[in-house]
């Protein structure tokens, strides 16, 4: 073969490798741009989403005097705010004359509305929001020798030392193993006797008991 040939020949099989590689990049962007459209109406198209939150928030139990927001994904006219919670427990919205929210988490009591809703609306997806947590009985109270004695959120898995460690700890006139836990069960007040002391400083577990909403913890003053 002529040595001119071979050269041409030689170029050719250069470009040719060159030209390969690059129809393969412009497949993966013309690829590229026709799936961020299609992603883009497939993520319109599902139904709005929680943001995450924490488990404490998840499991915050509903009592009477909370305000809620409702919220029917693609139902305006069902979606309402500042719905209070009765003193019997219940609430009331659009379609659904009485339900019971106390006792319930805010993604117990969207299930349960989910469940009334479909006998009107098809495939409903409800969000509760608490937007003001005023309930007693969805609170703890901490009072006494404490940092911040303060009422605070119930929410399940709620423990003693919980409420202490929110409540900024004992001061240093606290008498930590006279602490007692005021409870009322079946209409009576139960006196429950905590070793917070033996709990914070000595790690006995035992005396980390768990709460219940409406729960008053009391941490007296050392006389000494």
């Amino acid at each position: 073969m002529p040595q001119t040939l071979r050269v041409i020949f030689g170029r050719l099989n250069i470009m040719l490798r060159s030209i390969v590689p690059l129809s393969r990049i412009l497949t993966t962007l013309v690829a590229a741009v026709l799936l961020v459209p299609a992603a883009h109406a497939a993520s319109a198209a599902a139904p709005p989403t929680a943001h995450p939150s924490s488990s404490r928030s998840n499991s915050y139990i509903i009592g009477p005097g909370d305000v809620l927001g409702i919220f029917v994904w693609q139902n305006p006219n069902l979606s309402v705010s500042a719905v209070p919670v009765r003193p019997d427990g219940r609430i009331s919205t659009p379609l659904i004359a009485s339900i019971t929210a106390a006792g319930k988490t805010p993604v117990e009591l969207a299930h349960a509305m989910d469940k009334a809703l479909r006998k009107y609306v098809r495939d409903p997806r409800v969000t509760i929001i608490v937007d003001k947590a005023l309930g007693v009985l969805s609170q703890v109270q901490v009072i006494g020798q404490v940092v911040h004695p303060e009422s605070m959120p119930y929410y399940k898995g709620m423990t003693v030392l919980d409420a202490v460690l929110a409540a900024g700890g004992l001061t240093p006139y606290a008498a930590g193993n006279d602490a007692k836990l005021e409870r009322e069960v079946h209409g009576h007040v139960v006196t429950i006797h905590v070793r917070l002391s033996s709990l914070i400083n000595d790690g006995n577990l035992s005396q980390n008991f768990p709460l219940k909403p409406g729960d008053i913890l009391v941490v007296p003053e050392s006389l000494f």
